[in-house]
């Protein structure tokens, strides 16, 4: 990794500080987690790596995305790309390192909602962190009893609602012109309890033509049933009337004018819309004889409208379906599942058995982006399609201690998914694109653990994976031609992971070695005017070694460290395009090659003290450099940054007052935030802010 001496320092302390001050220890809150199905059994026992960050605990950040306290998880990369016509980019060991815009590779759920639409695509934006309670992380073999492109699972859970109550207002402002102000409500009266986040984001952000509005409200409203069952109801409303898109830059001028944006996006105004609001029913009821049911049930909608920039030439095709995008998603779905926690032959022994369908409607339509000569106006109709996305899986799994020392864990899922096309948009020189595919995989994963010792794991877990193409890799086709990209193959994986978990009066460090073997490797074919093309590109390795350490050391230390070492790379040679205005991939990319927009290292550490009344915390952020196209021929560079916060709390009475600081980049490093990969314009740079300073107040009562 390249990075400035001072940055190096500033590394160097936080691993060093708490090897000086370990002879005192604070005993860590143990937390059961639910990412991996299991009732009875502990994340410490559990044969995975599964981390929860606790979202209860005082932060000195905006609260507006998700990749704020995300960076102490191993294996997981979250980049914001200071672009919100794009969403954040999320990985987990390598699994959607490639996406352009929002998830995928990933699956997400807010609430037991799934975040992840049934083609695999999700987002992110909507997760509200001022209701959040705890961000449940699992990496690994048994993300695949989550189904179609599970290389992780990142979960979001909204607080319960407790008496006597609390009303939280927080507000922040910052360079950039960002100010963000929240509310939460919280409480319970009788077998009612209740949860009602709300917050506001606005920005003119980093870089040119890069401002940007959030609206976003969540409730969680909950009912106590007989026999310790509650019923939940979640409603989300997410609204992004406006988010200006200034494209990635080129490496000259990235480092002429890190802020700069390129001409294209003040040609055709590019940005983006959104609109979402969901609404489910959660229920969780214990019945007799140690059984329980589980059952969700959701709707909602998700409408979106960009405006690319797409050169007026290359609507000239007749088979071009413009540089305006205006897709409508309506989606439902259900999951019920069965569990049962008892014994086989005198040993503990856990069972789950669960059905999952879920189903996508799509209105996809296309418009130039032009009018005469006024660009970034919606003009002329040049796609109307109706698409849909249909799954229905089965589950199944099982926990048993078969020996003092020994637990077994296993599992399979069955996923079918369908997508099916209907083309409404036909001319003499447009013929009709109508089509429909279906991908079946069964996805077997096991995992023994062995006690070591009263606080020590051992663990070996195995497991295959099934990765569709979205709807938006489906959407266009590498040749160029009209219609949906039906040739397309699902990535199929086999994954291993090795690992150890230790845990003592101070603390906890867990260290996992993992390797997932891909066939069918889904790589982007081109990548112009904010649009992608993808095929298949053979053989894929993703191998590597992680390890997390929680620690404190007297009354009021805390130390949290992540590190991650990944090699992402292609296992058979294939053709790509290399060049601005290809078409049909002809540049030879040879086995061996870095899978793009993958790093492979990367480092958190945060070193933290906390009083009564005062904190404080220095957070070292590194990371390796990244290639940005299949061939290799340019990568962004690694970095270093430094981050301090400090706050200050009062109490008056009921009420109580935060004050906080956070000043990131303190050493302001110029340095490439997040990369667009294979961008065929060469504009795969997204630069990182300079030093920035955020200043925020938080009020809380409890009635």
């Amino acid at each position: 990794m390249t990075h400035s001496p001072r940055a190096t320092l500033a590394l160097a302390l936080l691993v060093a500080l708490p090897a000086a001050a370990q002879d005192t220890a604070r005993t860590l809150d143990r937390v059961t987690v639910q990412a991996a199905r299991l009732d009875g059994v502990s994340a410490f026992d559990t044969p995975a790596s599964l981390d929860l960050i606790d979202l209860r605990e005082d932060a000195a950040t905006a609260g507006v995305n998700l990749s704020e306290r995300l960076g102490g998880v191993p294996g997981l990369l979250a980049r914001d790309r200071q672009n919100y016509a794009q969403d954040t980019q999320l990985s987990i060991r390598g699994f959607g390192a490639r996406a352009t815009f929002g998830v995928r590779g990933v699956r997400l759920y807010a609430d037991g909602i799934p975040a992840t639409l049934p083609d695999g695509q999700g987002q992110l934006s909507h997760f509200n962190l001022m209701g959040a309670e705890r961000v449940e992380v699992l990496r690994g073999p048994f993300s695949a009893l989550y189904g179609n492109s599970s290389g992780g699972v990142v979960q979001l859970f909204s607080a319960r609602g407790e008496a006597p109550g609390e009303l939280r207002v927080q507000g922040s402002a910052g360079s950039h012109a960002t100010r963000t102000l929240g509310a939460r409500w919280s409480g319970a009266q009788g077998r009612v309890h209740y949860n009602l986040a709300a917050s506001v984001f606005d920005t003119d952000g980093y870089r040119d033509h890069s401002a940007a509005r959030r609206e976003s409200f969540n409730g969680k409203l909950g009912l106590d049933l007989a026999g310790e069952g509650t019923l939940d109801l979640v409603f989300n409303h997410f609204d992004s009337p406006r988010a200006q898109d200034p494209l990635g830059l080129t490496r000259a001028q990235w480092r002429a004018d890190p802020t700069q944006a390129v001409a294209a996006a003040h040609q055709f105004n590019t940005r983006k819309s959104v609109r979402q609001d969901q609404l489910g029913l959660v229920l969780d009821q214990p019945l007799a004889g140690s059984h329980r049911l589980r059952a969700t049930a959701y709707a909602g909608s998700r409408d979106v409208a960009q405006f690319l920039p797409l050169p007026v030439g290359a609507q000239g095709n007749p088979l071009n379906s413009g540089g305006v995008i205006d897709l409508g998603n309506d989606q439902a779905g259900v999951d019920a599942r069965w569990s049962w926690q008892g014994e086989l032959a005198a040993r503990p022994f856990e069972a789950t058995v669960g059905v999952n369908a879920d189903r996508q409607r799509q209105h996809r339509r296309g418009y130039e982006n032009f009018i005469g000569t006024q660009g970034g106006v919606r003009g002329r109709p040049r796609r109307d399609e109706r698409n849909r996305v249909e799954n229905v899986d089965q589950y199944a799994q099982a926990w048993w201690r078969f020996a003092d020392r020994w637990s077994l864990l296993a599992g399979a899922r069955h996923s079918a998914v369908r997508f099916a096309s209907r083309d409404h948009y036909v001319t003499a020189s447009n013929p009709d694109d109508s089509g429909r595919v279906r991908y079946a995989e069964t996805t077997p994963v096991a995992g023994v653990m062995f006690d070591a010792g009263a606080d020590w794991r051992l663990y070996l877990s195995s497991g295959r994976g099934f990765e569709t193409p979205t709807f938006n890799e489906l959407g266009y086709r590498a040749d160029g031609g009209a219609g949906l990209a039906l040739d397309l193959r699902p990535a199929i994986s086999r994954h291993w992971e090795l690992g150890s978990k230790w845990r003592w009066d101070a603390g906890e460090l867990a260290i996992a070695l993992f390797r997932a073997d891909t066939d069918d490797e889904l790589s982007v074919a081109s990548n112009l005017g904010g649009r992608s093309t993808y095929r298949n590109v053979g053989r894929a390795r993703r191998q590597g070694a992680e390890a997390s350490l929680h620690a404190s050391f007297g009354e009021h230390w805390r130390w949290q460290a992540a590190w991650t070492w990944l090699d992402a790379e292609f296992r058979d040679d294939f053709l790509t395009c290399a060049r601005s205005g290809c078409a049909t991939p002809d540049t030879p990319v040879r086995a061996g090659a870095a899978i793009p927009g993958t790093a492979r290292q990367q480092f958190f550490g945060r070193l933290e003290w906390r009083s009564a009344a005062w904190s404080a915390a220095a957070e070292a952020v590194a990371q390796d450099r990244v290639s940005v196209n299949d061939i290799g021929s340019e990568q962004a560079p690694g970095y270093a940054l430094l981050h301090l916060e400090a706050a200050r709390r009062w109490r008056f009475g009921d009420d109580t007052l935060r004050a906080f600081l956070r000043v990131d980049n303190v050493l302001d490093q110029r340095y490439a935030g997040s990369v667009i990969v294979n961008e065929g314009n060469g504009r795969y740079y997204e630069p990182g802010p300079d030093r920035g300073v955020l200043l925020g107040l938080e009020w809380r009562r409890a009635p």
